[in-house]
């Protein structure tokens, strides 16, 4: 029952010092590949030489590339050349994070929109997919995704924790939708419950977006109260209740859906990728 996790902060101080044994134990749990999230153009430079030195194989750890709106402020006229340089690394599958968060505005909304912009930009002559970011501001992103979709390859807003208006217009713009273990938080998460029944196969992508978002259904929880990859199979776990699926169904098609929209190899024992030894 191999998963996917097509959001993981590696690169976080949390995990410093010991990523190889995240990774470790995200393969003993069946996660068997991790997309490291970019968030701005340092980070994402981070997130691909991470992912390159844990997994020299080049089969189970990949990223993203991009500018995340709570560093908006940062774009200039040079990000978006240092931007495709790094999309031309074939580790990097996606454009992003990238998109709109009207909750904590850490950069001033107009800045949001036009680095948002300009990333979509760059993502429709790159031909890769994109990882979008949203909070609170749904109207608008889908806004400005209209005139882009037809020209983008593929997107996902990822972590979503909308409203069932907020799901339908992404489903009406043929978007992806990725899941965390918001869904398992029974203080803020249980409208999801219902919700995620209404996404189709092939739109339902699974992530921990570690380590944030610890599973609250996880027993005992960690001293650290830090999320991993290797909690995914509790996301799993709870997705599938609420959508009538068994686990193994869903880790099936979640995981198909990764991969194709990633453009991932499938994982054999012919090339394992195995991280080197720190």
């Amino acid at each position: 029952m191999p998963l996917v996790d097509i959001g993981v902060n590696l690169t976080h101080s949390a995990f410093s010092g010991e990523p190889q044994a995240v990774v470790e134990r995200a393969r003993r749990a069946g996660v068997e590949q991790l997309v490291l999230t970019g968030t701005s153009l340092t980070e994402s430079e981070a997130a691909l030489e991470l992912a390159s030195r844990l997994d020299p194989g080049g089969t189970r750890l990949f990223a993203t590339a991009g500018v995340h709106p709570h560093d908006a402020r940062s774009w200039t006229s040079a990000s978006a050349g240092a931007l495709r340089a790094l999309l031309d690394q074939p580790r990097v599958r996606a454009v992003g994070e990238c998109g709109l968060d009207f909750n904590r505005d850490f950069s001033p909304r107009p800045q949001q929109e036009k680095t948002l912009e300009a990333q979509l930009e760059v993502a429709v002559r790159s031909g890769l997919p994109v990882f979008l970011h949203e909070r609170e501001a749904d109207e608008r992103l889908v806004a400005l995704l209209r005139p882009f979709r037809d020209h983008l390859n593929a997107a996902v807003v990822h972590c979503f924790t909308g409203e069932r208006r907020a799901l339908y217009a992404y489903l009406d713009l043929d978007l992806h939708i990725g899941i965390t273990g918001w869904i398992c938080d029974e203080r803020r998460g249980t409208h999801l419950h219902a919700l995620v029944r209404d996404i189709p196969q092939g739109r339902l992508m699974l992530e921990s977006d570690a380590p944030y978002l610890l599973p609250r259904t996880l027993r005992p929880r960690p001293r650290s109260g830090h999320n991993e990859p290797a909690y995914l199979p509790l996301v799993l776990a709870e997705v599938a209740r609420h959508r009538g699926e068994t686990e193994q169904a869903l880790a099936a098609h979640t995981t198909a859906c990764a991969r194709a929209f990633f453009g991932l190899p499938a994982v054999t024992d012919e090339n394992p990728g195995e991280p080197p030894q720190e």
